[in-house]
Formats: C-alpha cells, sequence, structure tokens
C-alpha cells in the first residue's frame, strides 16, 4: 500500500510505501469491512526536498543530497532588507524509534561578496571581511584610510604605529601595507560585529548598512538551525509499534525504512 502526504509534525511525509502480512481482516463480507489486524509491516518513508522547501517556508533554499547522511542547503535568507547568500551542512540521524532529527552545521549567510557571517561566540565566529572585500580596501584609499584611522582596529592588525602614521601620510606605502598578506590576513580575521558597537561610521564607509548590522547578532545558530531542520517523528500509532530504520539520503529527498508489529486498523 502507498500513502501520499502523511503528517509528521512540522512537514508531511511526501510518500509512506508499506506491504503488510498475514492482515486478518474484521469483516461479515466484502462490503463490510470494520477493521484489521497487522501482525507485520515493512516499507520506505520518504521526505521530500521539493516539500521541504515549500513546507518549511524555506522557498528561496534549495536541499540536495550530499552522501549517505548529509544534505547541503544552498540559497539566499531575506535580513533587514538584504538576501544573504546562505550555505550549511545538515547531518541526518535517527531519533529514537520514531524520529529524524538533523545536526545544522557550517552555516555561512555572505553578503554578497563583501563578508561572511558565522553565529556564534567563538573567535572565528561573527562577522569578516571577505577576501574580495579586504582586496578593494588596498585599492581604494578612502577605505583604507578609515579602517587604519582607528586605533582600536590598528592594535587588531598588528600594524606598528610608525607605519601607519607613514602610510597615512603617503598613498603609496598605504598601498604597500594594505596589500600584503599579513595584512589581508589579520583584516579577515577581524570581527565587524565588535566594531561596528563602538565605531558604526567606519562600518558604513566600509559599505555596511546599519540596520544590518543591527539584526545580524539576533540570526544566532539556534535561529538559523531552527529555520533548516529536517527533523520529523512520525505519529504514534494508537496499537503496536511502528519504527523507524535505516536513515539515508538519496536524490530527491530523506528515505527511511519502516518497520510495525501489532497493528489495529479501523475499528474492532
Amino acid at each position: 500500500m502507498t500513502v501520499p502526504d502523511v503528517a509528521a509534525d512540522r512537514v508531511s511525509l511526501a510518500q509512506v510505501t508499506a506491504t503488510a502480512r498475514d492482515v486478518r481482516l474484521d469483516t461479515d463480507g466484502p462490503a463490510s469491512v470494520r477493521g484489521a489486524d497487522v501482525p507485520k509491516l515493512e516499507g520506505d518513508v520518504l521526505l521530500s526536498f521539493a516539500d521541504l522547501n515549500r513546507e518549511l517556508r524555506a522557498s528561496q533554499v534549495t536541499f540536495t543530497g550530499e552522501g549517505r547522511d548529509r544534505v547541503r542547503a544552498r540559497g539566499t535568507l531575506p535580513v533587514a532588507g538584504h538576501d544573504l547568500r546562505l550555505r550549511a551542512e545538515a547531518r541526518i540521524v535517527r531519533e529514537g524509534d520514531r524520529g529524524i532529527a538533523t545536526h545544522i552545521g557550517g552555516m555561512r549567510p555572505d553578503i554578497g561578496d563583501l563578508a561572511t557571517y558565522r553565529p556564534g561566540a567563538r573567535a572565528s565566529e561573527g562577522l569578516h571581511l571577505s577576501r574580495a572585500s579586504v582586496a578593494r580596501i588596498a585599492h581604494e584609499t578612502r577605505k583604507a584610510k578609515a579602517l587604519l584611522s582607528v586605533p582600536a582596529v590598528v592594535r587588531r592588525l598588528g600594524v606598528p604605529d610608525s607605519v601607519v602614521r607613514a602610510a597615512l601620510r603617503n598613498e603609496d606605502k598605504l598601498t604597500d601595507l594594505t596589500g600584503t598578506p599579513r595584512f589581508a590576513h589579520r583584516a579577515m580575521q577581524l570581527n565587524l560585529i565588535d566594531l561596528a558597537l563602538d565605531h558604526p561610521a567606519l562600518l558604513k564607509r566600509l559599505g555596511f548598512d546599519p540596520a544590518l548590522l543591527d539584526a545580524l547578532p539576533r540570526l544566532t545558530r539556534p535561529v538559523l538551525a531552527d529555520q533548516l531542520s529536517l527533523g520529523f517523528r512520525l505519529p504514534e500509532p494508537p496499537s503496536g509499534q511502528l519504527r523507524l530504520r535505516d536513515v539515508r539520503v538519496e536524490k530527491d529527498g530523506i528515505r527511511v525504512r519502516l518497520e510495525g508489529a501489532g497493528l489495529a486498523v479501523g475499528r474492532k
């Protein structure tokens, strides 16, 4: 038997296909079947990627399979009037006998080619300039001077004050300084969220919308993970057992082996 669109928590399962064996009908004839006992059932559950886009209200995100237990998410995420390019990975695992859980990692909303936001509190997380953005600073005197005019930024970049003073007076020396691999590496390590609190004007000069800088800290890891969650649970049957087994990711969605025992269907 094949049952389409089975409700399972936040989503619907595109298809449940099962084979029941040794079914015993409670009937007085073909026209009066009151119910049935299903002692054994085996089948497959499909959670379609196409359905996920629609039901999780993430139509701008595309889910694709990435190996046997991983799903890749790519798309856009609207934040403060901007469409950020979103990248993330999810690992799919069985949770108990009836549920599927997703562990979201590698979440990276990109602000064009300007910066990348990684939600979290570690040093490698936060809002960081992209390599292309740092390269532009090396060729745009106004942005380079704005960055080097903030003592807190200079300290984080590890540039001696004498070198900074010389660079601010001479554009050739400014270009030499900002064009070095060391400067690019240090500049990409700056957490712009921290800078925005004390130096909002600097971030505006670098091309950031203040509204976006205000909204990003609220885009936490749990908030993003919830938006990208692919988890679901099968409804608990009124009698017997229904279990999920052998979770695997396929091209079109997440497929799980289904096993049941001692089930009852209809009125008894």
